[in-house]
């Protein structure tokens, strides 16, 4: 955000104090849903130097064109929002020039239509390339576009320019396949005549992860796709890139993206996502991006229908880890981060449709990444997320939140902060015209259930109802409080007599409630068995809530300890390191074949401890 603008936005905050939509903006902490972006966010959301937010997109118009240019338009900090036809020859949302004031943008033109990041523009654009567009007078235009260069193989998802502080240059983060045409290469468009002219530089391709345990089968390379990069406050540049690793890669350049460091895996999990790194006025940096893994690839030449390229692991079942989108904060440039929580669990992650809900026309992907954030007054931050128009979403929340240090869960908003859907075996395939673009059906696993004490309240039960449409017969559930490196747990749950035992593990990152190897990624694993005994050292009476507290100190114990009822308390090892404290609670059935009883869970608290208690 422009200083101008962040000027505009504070008079606008101060102005508006009494206005009864700027005070609740001013109240929003926790993320809120104000609205559904018309396109895939990327570029496509602006701040005007008047107030005024944007997101540009299109709507197909029933027996015409199916790109119809819009943009929705919010002068209320974005709690609502009024849709408007585009004007002609508007490439979508620009950025202004710090320099001289401009409203420019770079795009690509000529590319398959579907693949097109704006179709408005294209009567300016006689042959295809990359093209600078730029107006005068405002974001409406007129715009004057220019060629700056040939269209570069698979060129996608080139987010707006960056005005850079250090030096006189916009830079653009991007990627192309300059080498192989499957495999794209992390590149920057450079530009240091306030964008009459641009260079490329193209760093290394990510290598390949190859097949090893826990996978059985090849996951579809990404070797640097989508970057995010933010200018440092010593003026290097810091990247993020998609990859088909289990964590982002990173890249830093001390030069002005002249020249870059060798990519190398980042503290920050996520898997064929797409991060994004934003910079708050008060100099904080804030990242949103998937903090998830995806089930373990299986042996996608044992499954009938697929192509080659799909049995190389191409589109295949890649995405089982795009239902969860998070955001952390550091203050000091990215040394330390805070949060990891949850802003948004895919509205739609539970659906038995979930691969033909609203149809394929717009989209196939029914995923929750991809994301880009404006900041409002007050210090809100608002972001546009998604693929699928049934699963994204705008959102406004503030970044202070993300720095609580407690979360407690008793299912008075039933499981709207949980994760608890189970996978069906089904044809995902990518571009064959099959529904739900490498999306797997899902029912839904764990449930509420009424309390057995004969409350209005419910309580969830995680138990296995074997059925054999499902990649994974037990169930689990999957819930969020803020990362700690310092932290106490207490789980009120009943073991049902009869029940077959629970697995509940502590872990610093999103695994699917199925996920069947998520006891050997977590920090901490605590097993029930069948006759109530806990990892072999404590019991729990059958029909009887008890607290299961959990109490962990790293990095400076390699140890965590656990109690029932506060009463002895007992050592387990830390089985996996982590670098960013656990984040999350996971339970999961641990019944060899059905359990219809499992075990009950009524309320959850996580605490963060400050050191030494």
């Amino acid at each position: 955000m422009r200083n101008d603008q962040l000027e505009t936005s504070a008079r606008v905050s101060t102005k508006n104090k009494a206005n009864p939509r700027m005070q609740r903006l001013l109240a929003i902490r926790a993320p809120e849903v104000v609205g559904i972006p018309p396109t895939n966010p990327i570029r496509d959301l602006m701040l005007l130097p008047g107030g005024e937010l944007r997101h540009y997109g299109y709507r197909p118009i029933p027996g015409g064109d199916p790109y119809h240019n819009i943009y929705l338009s919010s002068i209320d900090g974005g709690l609502s929002w009024i849709e408007h036809d585009t004007p002609r020859r508007c490439p979508g949302a620009t950025v202004q020039s710090p320099w001289s004031g401009d409203f420019l943008t770079l795009l690509c033109c000529h590319k398959h239509p579907s693949l097109e990041e704006y179709q408005n523009i294209h009567q300016t654009c006689p042959e295809p390339g990359i093209y600078v567009h730029r107006s005068w007078q405002g974001p409406d235009g007129p715009f004057v576009s220019h060629k700056v260069a040939p269209l570069l193989p698979r060129l996608l998802m080139p987010r707006q320019p960056i005005a850079l502080k250090s030096v006189n240059r916009w830079i653009v983060p991007a990627q192309a396949a300059m080498e192989d045409p499957m495999l794209q290469n992390p590149i920057v468009f450079l530009s240091d005549d306030d964008g009459v002219t641009w260079r490329t530089v193209v760093l290394p391709r990510i290598p390949p992860l190859g097949v090893a345990w826990p996978h059985e089968g090849p996951r579809w390379e990404n070797c640097g796709p989508e970057p995010t990069l933010v200018e440092m406050t010593d003026g290097k540049l810091y990247m993020l890139i998609r990859t088909a690793h289990d964590v982002l890669w990173e890249s830093i350049s001390t030069d002005a993206g002249n020249s870059w460091s060798a990519p190398s895996p980042s503290r920050f999990y996520s898997t064929i996502t797409t991060p994004l790194l934003h910079r708050m006025s008060d100099s904080r940096l804030v990242l949103i991006w998937n903090n998830t893994t995806p089930l373990p690839e299986v042996d996608h030449t044992t499954q009938p229908g697929l192509e080659p390229s799909e049995h190389a692991g191409m589109w295949e079942d890649v995405f089982t880890n795009r239902d969860a989108l998070h955001a952390a904060v550091s203050h000091d440039d990215g040394k330390t981060w805070r949060g990891f929580r949850e802003i948004h669990l895919n509205d739609r992650r539970n659906d038995v449709d979930f691969r033909s809900r609203g149809g394929s026309r717009i989209s196939l992907d029914r995923s929750i990444h991809q994301s880009q954030a404006v900041e409002l007054p007050g210090g809100k931050l608002l972001v546009a997320f998604g693929q699928h128009p049934e699963c994204r979403r705008m959102l406004i929340f503030d970044p202070h939140w993300l720095e609580e240090t407690t979360a407690h869960d008793d299912f008075s908003e039933g499981l709207r902060h949980w994760s608890h859907h189970r996978y069906i075996k089904s044809v995902a395939g990518g571009f064959r015209g099959v529904v739900g673009h490498c999306s797997l059906n899902r029912c839904v696993g764990a449930a509420l259930i009424p309390h057995p004490d004969g409350t209005m309240r419910e309580v969830l039960q995680i138990a296995s109802h074997p059925d054999a449409r499902l990649l994974e017969q037990k169930e689990g559930a999957v819930w969020n409080f803020p990362a700690s490196w310092r932290g106490e747990m207490t789980i009120r749950l009943r073991l049902p007599l009869g029940g077959q035992g629970t697995q509940i593990t502590l872990i610093d990152r999103w695994l699917n409630p199925t996920d069947p190897v998520v006891a050997q990624l977590s920090q901490f694993v605590i097993r029930i068995d069948p006759q109530g005994t806990v990892n072999g050292k404590a019991k729990v009476t059958h029909d009887e809530w008890r607290n299961l507290v959990i109490r962990w100190n790293l990095p400076t114990e390699q140890t965590a300890g656990f109690s029932i009822d506060g009463e002895t308390w007992h050592e387990m090892p830390l089985k996996t390191p982590t670098i960013n404290g656990p984040s999350y609670l996971h339970i999961q059935s641990m019944a060899p074949a059905d359990d219809l009883l499992g075990v009950l869970v009524e309320s959850v608290h996580m605490r963060a401890r400050p050191a030494g208690v």
